[in-house]
């Protein structure tokens, strides 16, 4: 019998440029077009062969664990899930070496805040070592990419290239068909010492899994999302409520309440003299009263009231009264004019 395809999913980064709202949580737990980011990034796996006998490994920070491992209980009950404490941040190689009593047989790494569309249905008939997906960029400087020789095999990865000739950049989605190949790299890199201020890039494993003869070829995907900034957050809302990936039933809204599609709203929300959307989404328990809201995600049970706001991020429990223009507010929060 063969063993359990794993997903490394690591997450342990401290999510300081989507605070406040990750003061309270961890990021992957934040509101994400009816669902959280967690919810997306899971349903990147829906085609992978044997998904049902899958174990997922999370990778998380010392202060994490509870608020996930809760998370994944009451949402997602039929995963089998480990936990994997990175107790310090020194990099997404040396993540992986925190999860190593994992690292067999076939694998599936994608980090947390990337967001990608694929059909892994190919995996079970996949020939070589490894696979990484990439994505067309027009300009591919600020990424990395991954160079191969004429037959397609990769030959190296290289962090912001200096030149567009390549313009395929590496999305952080990857799958090795024996991950303790990867895991020997791992260790080597460590040997080497080969890190950048203290930190243990993954770029530089997989160089050394090609130096020590590990096939990897690249597969591309036309979609590429990130909820790593709040900017990028709002962005991949606008997408996934572009390509109605929100189910569930909508609420029965009252006389005086205009929607401009696409949105979701929570059927539990309660709203009133309002302008919902384009690309709003509302959470569970909120409630809106005189507003006017577009291309934005209200979190559950908070309370807006007589305002205007576009592009903005709001917590859960919190309150607003009085006009504003452009909001990023954390959990329990008051604002009031």
């Amino acid at each position: 019998m063969n063993a359990p395809f794993k997903i490394i999913i690591p997450m342990a980064g401290l999510g300081s440029r989507m605070r406040p709202l990750t003061w309270s949580r961890p990021k992957p737990l934040l509101p994400l077009a009816g669902q959280t980011v967690l919810d997306y990034s899971l349903h990147q796996f829906d085609t992978l062969p044997g998904l049902g006998q899958a174990e997922y490994v999370f990778i998380i920070s010392p202060n994490q664990g509870d608020l996930l491992q809760k998370y994944m209980k009451e949402i997602h009950p039929e995963m089998k899930v480990h936990f994997v404490v990175q107790e310090e941040m020194r990099g997404q190689a040396h993540a992986l070496w925190c999860a190593r009593e994992f690292l067999t047989g076939e694998t599936l790494i994608a980090f947390s805040d990337t967001l990608i569309e694929t059909d892994l249905a190919f995996l079970s008939d996949e020939p070589l070592d490894g696979v990484a997906w990439v994505k067309p960029m027009a300009d591919p400087r600020r990424f990395g990419v991954i160079e191969t020789d004429a037959e397609g095999i990769a030959t190296r990865l290289v962090e912001k290239p200096t030149d567009l000739r390549n313009n395929l950049v590496v999305v952080g989605f990857y799958y090795f068909k024996e991950s303790s190949q990867l895991l020997a790299a791992i260790e080597e890199q460590m040997r080497r010492g080969k890190s950048l201020k203290g930190e243990f890039f993954l770029t530089d494993a997989i160089n050394i899994f090609i130096e020590n003869g590990g096939r990897m070829r690249l597969e591309q995907t036309t979609t590429w999302l990130d909820a790593g900034i709040p900017e990028a957050l709002l962005e991949t809302n606008r997408y996934y409520l572009d390509h109605g990936k929100p189910g569930g039933e909508q609420p029965v809204l009252p006389q005086g309440v205009a929607i401009l599609p696409p949105v979701y709203i929570h059927p539990s929300a309660q709203i009133e003299s309002a302008v919902i959307g384009p690309y709003v989404s509302i959470g569970k328990g909120a409630r809106l009263k005189n507003v006017i809201l577009r291309d934005s995600i209200v979190d559950e049970r908070a309370l807006l009231e007589n305002i205007i706001a576009e592009g903005s991020l709001i917590g859960r429990d919190t309150t607003i009264s009085g006009k504003v223009a452009r909001l990023n507010l954390g959990d329990n929060t008051s604002v009031k004019e």
